[in-house]
């Protein structure tokens, strides 16, 4: 077993323990610098978590074992320090330490997120579309969150422009939630990817998917909102861009709410009235990332 291989077994195995913050984990290796000495360190604690009997080469070879499992089933594994980690994660606070992927990861991948409400309306739905239709066509991914309503429009108009689209899920990566859209996940799946940081069996829990919000927002550049209520997870994923530094869309429709007028009145938000003011300030957005990725994408949006 290699070097990598042995680091990236510990960190499963560290991960597997009950009660344990994966945030905290991830900051300790990182101090630390190796994931199996962190395991080395805790199995033998007084009042570790782990059998006595245990020793770190058979949770290492244990864990080794399962994600051989989880590669075999066509599952990617990504911890924090491989270099097939996505690069725009590493930054947030929230970063996972361990991603599950089915699809095509990039380590960069140049993504918009477009979320909203699952109980949307047909002017937000046509919003979502059009905005997605825009960012695929241009060779901008799209990202969401697979739920019902703006995500499965986002999705499923980046899809049939023939562009790249990024699905973060708030279960395990072999879930479908929700069961209506098995069919679109799986579409996803060949001409794209989803994401997961979330054990693959893992069921949906209501922390769960602020969870995915969080990872959404990190994964992108900006996020646009396209509807979204008082309790909506758009709401805090919003809220978690401007935490990340990441520039936020709204709409007028979401202006409806009080808790887009208070976001409104913070740096980095953009308010915008119909489709195309809304491309066009996605253009200002990406005409100030440092990437290619700028006005020669959107050249009939610029402004004159």
């Amino acid at each position: 077993m290699d070097a990598a291989t042995i680091e990236r077994a510990a960190l499963v195995a560290l991960l597997r323990r009950p009660g344990t913050s994966w945030s905290e984990t991830a900051l300790e290796i990182q101090e630390n610098g190796s994931a199996a000495s962190v395991l080395d360190r805790a199995i033998n604690q007084p009042e570790t978590l782990f059998p006595v009997a245990h020793s770190t080469t058979e949770l290492v070879d244990a864990a080794a074992h399962e994600i051989a499992g989880w590669q075999a089933d066509g599952i990617g594994v990504h911890t924090f320090f491989d270099d097939t980690y996505p690069a725009q994660l590493r930054g947030i606070r929230e970063m996972p330490p361990l991603l599950f992927s089915r699809g095509d990861l990039r380590v960069h991948d140049r993504a918009v997120a477009v979320v909203g409400s699952r109980s949307a309306s047909e002017q937000g739905l046509r919003i979502a579309r059009a905005v997605a239709t825009a960012l695929a066509g241009r060779g901008v991914t799209v990202v969401s969150g697979l739920a019902k309503g703006i995500d499965t429009a986002a999705h499923s108009a980046a899809l049939e422009a023939g562009g790249r689209t990024v699905a973060v899920i708030g279960t395990g990566i072999n879930r479908y939630y929700p069961a209506a859209n098995r069919r679109l996940q799986d579409h996803i799946t060949e001409v794209g990817l989803v994401i997961s940081q979330f054990w693959p069996d893992a069921q949906p829990s209501r922390q769960s998917f602020p969870m995915r919000n969080a990872v959404m927002s990190g994964y992108a550049v900006a996020t646009v909102v396209v509807e979204a209520g008082e309790t909506s997870g758009a709401r805090i994923q919003a809220r978690l861009a401007l935490q990340h530094g990441r520039p936020v869309v709204l709409t007028s429709q979401v202006m409806q709410c009080d808790w887009a007028r208070r976001f409104a009145e913070n740096p980095g938000v953009y308010v915008v009235h119909g489709t195309m003011e809304l491309l066009e300030a996605v253009n200002d957005i990406l005409s100030h990332q440092p990437t290619e990725a700028g006005l020669e994408n959107f050249p009939e949006l610029a402004f004159r």
